[in-house]
Parts: structure tokens; C-alpha cells; sequence
């Protein structure tokens, strides 16, 4: 079905439920006060976030949520049953918006995250509320009120510890597939990725950690150019990029500013995140150029690997560095 990373949805709470009118009927009782029941409280939508979806995939098929209306009061005292929450639930980095405004309402970081997105309306009250010494036997009860209800937009943003960045066709997807279980679609030509793919990257002596494909980035994507701003919010949250270069490329140190310039101009801050320069294709490229590259790129740098993700050299040493890397920081 493919990766879906932004969705317009409609939430409603369910209605409140109406009190009751009604009266005691009792033997040798004539004139049995008021015992009607008040209504119950509709449902709430809330959302939830979850650490077991990766995408709003189900948001393709629906997207309408309504909550169950509470049940109207009856006779007896009897109160009205409170109407079933909607459970919605979505993956660990989506982020709630105003449909209209685009104002962010939540975002969603943690698994298991909860946001009350439509409250449910109060139940309406039995006539027991409006008996006074006037009036002892009221036949007046209130209406359940009606639910909140709004449309909401929302945007997923991939957590991933590693996020691999880079021109179209620069090796990122064999890459992927190299470090992990992942299976991306991979082909010799340009924009074969066209959604973020992730996979688990798993260490002999540290806990496994998330790697997300970013699809090719072009010059301008930070203006929106091709599916520019799709893509790069998800770079956002990546704890660790990987600069993957086609060594092979005759506009080597060209591609490299390019994309560094695109990352700046989106957000400042990525550009001193942790940063590891992967110059691939080493099997297509002569001994001296590739000496030559290295040296060049080691001043931007120091954590420069060169590797052939279509042949696997030099991948267990840039797994190393990464796992390294990981150490550093959480010490």
C-alpha cells in the first residue's frame, strides 16, 4: 500500500444522553416524587501513540472517528450508561494539527502518549434536579449536550537513530539493505525511493538501533522543490545522519554542499548533528581518488568511511563507528 506520513481526519465526541422525566409509582403512593435518571456522558476520541505502527496507513481507508453517544436516563433513578471511548491509535512521532490553522495541538514522542482529541458532551439531567418546595413533581429534564467535533491533520515524522541522507542514486537504499533486515526497492536510477523506508540495524554488543532511508534530496528541496519538505521532516528527529556521496559522481564535493546547503537552509541545527560522511561506490573509483576524496572530505569531518555498499567493503567499519557513536552519546 505504500507509506502514507500526512492525513486529514474528522473526530467527533459522542453526544450526551437526555435525562429522563418519570415519577415513583408505588402502591398507597398517589403522588411518588421524581425518579428519573439522568444521561450518561458521551465517549471521547483519543488518540494514542503507538510504538507498533510505522505509518497512517489505516487513515487511507477512514477518516471519520466517532465515539459512542451515553445512553439516555430512565425510570427508577436508573442513570444512563457512559458512551465507549474511540481509541485512535498512531505511530510514535505523528504530530496533531489544526486542519484550518496548521497550529500544532500535540506531538506525539512516546509510546503510549494519550491526547483527548473530542471530548464527549455531558449527560442531560432527570427531573429529580428540578424539584423544589414549589414545585414537587417537575416534568422538566435536560437534553444531553451535543459532543465536540473537529478536523484534525496529521503529520508523521520518522524517530529513528540513524537517518542515511544524499542525492538520488548515491547508494543509499543497497546501503539500507547492507546495515539491516530492511528490503527496499533498489534500482540504478534516480528516485527509485519515493517513501521513507526503515529498518533495525542490530549490534553484538549494543541494543539494535532504527536506520530510516530518506529518499533523495535535490537542490531546492527546502523550498519544497520535488517532495522536498516530505522528506526532510523526517531527518528532523534522526539522531545520527549518515552523508551517503557517490564517489563515482564526477561532482563529488559539489553533491556534498548541495545537500549540506538544503539540510541548513531547513533547519540550522542539523547541520552540527551528529554527522557521518559515507563515500560509496569505492569499486568504481581509482586508488588515488579515492585517497584524494577521503583527505578532502576529513577536514569537514572526522568520522569519514569509505565503502562499497554493492560489494559490502568497508560496512562492518562504518557499523563500528556507529555503534561507537551511540556509546559516546549515551555516556
Amino acid at each position: 500500500m505504500g507509506f502514507i506520513d500526512e492525513a486529514k481526519f474528522f473526530v467527533k465526541g459522542g453526544d450526551g444522553g437526555n435525562g429522563c422525566v418519570s415519577f415513583r409509582r408505588e402502591k398507597f403512593i398517589p403522588r411518588g416524587g421524581p425518579n428519573g435518571g439522568d444521561g450518561g456522558r458521551g465517549g471521547n476520541v483519543i488518540i494514542c501513540a503507538s510504538q507498533s505502527l510505522t505509518s497512517l496507513i489505516d487513515f487511507r481507508f477512514k477518516s471519520h472517528f466517532k465515539a459512542e453517544r451515553g445512553q439516555h436516563g430512565k425510570g427508577k433513578d436508573m442513570h444512563g450508561r457512559k458512551g465507549k471511548d474511540c481509541l485512535l491509535h498512531v505511530p510514535v512521532g505523528s504530530i496533531i494539527k489544526e486542519s484550518e490553522t496548521g497550529e500544532v495541538v500535540i506531538d506525539l514522542t512516546t509510546d503510549g502518549d494519550e491526547f483527548i482529541a473530542a471530548k464527549g458532551g455531558k449527560g442531560g439531567f432527570g427531573n429529580p434536579h428540578f424539584a423544589s418546595g414549589a414545585n414537587r413533581t417537575p416534568r422538566v429534564a435536560t437534553k444531553g449536550k451535543v459532543g465536540e467535533e473537529t478536523w484534525l491533520k496529521i503529520e508523521l515524522k520518522l524517530i529513528a537513530d540513524v537517518g542515511l541522507v544524499g542525492l538520488p542514486n548515491a547508494g543509499k537504499s543497497t546501503l539500507l539493505s547492507r546495515l539491516s533486515a530492511a528490503n527496499p526497492k533498489i534500482a540504478s536510477y534516480p528516485f527509485t525511493t519515493l517513501e521513507p523506508q526503515l529498518g533495525v540495524l542490530h549490534f553484538k554488543y549494543h541494543d539494535p538501533c532504527i536506520i530510516a532511508d530518506i529518499p533523495g534530496l535535490v537542490e531546492g528541496a527546502h523550498k519544497g522543490v520535488g517532495l522536498g519538505h516530505k522528506f526532510l521532516r523526517h531527518i528532523e528527529r534522526t539522531r545520527i545522519l549518515i552523508h551517503v556521496i557517490d564517489m563515482s559522481d564526477g561532482k563529488v564535493e559539489e553533491n556534498y554542499d548541495t545537500i549540506a546547503r538544503e539540510l541548513e537552509h531547513y533547519k540550522k541545527e542539523l547541520v552540527t548533528r551528529t554527522q557521518v560522511i559515507v563515500l560509496n561506490k569505492y569499486d568504481l573509483v581509482d586508488k588515488a581518488e579515492s585517497v584524494r576524496l577521503e583527505k578532502y572530505f576529513s577536514q569537514f569531518n572526522e568520522s569519514v568511511i569509505i565503502i562499497s555498499a554493492e560489494s559490502g567493503y568497508g560496512i562492518d567499519h562504518l557499523t563500528e563507528r556507529l555503534m561507537e557513536i551511540l556509546v559516546e552519546r549515551q555516556g
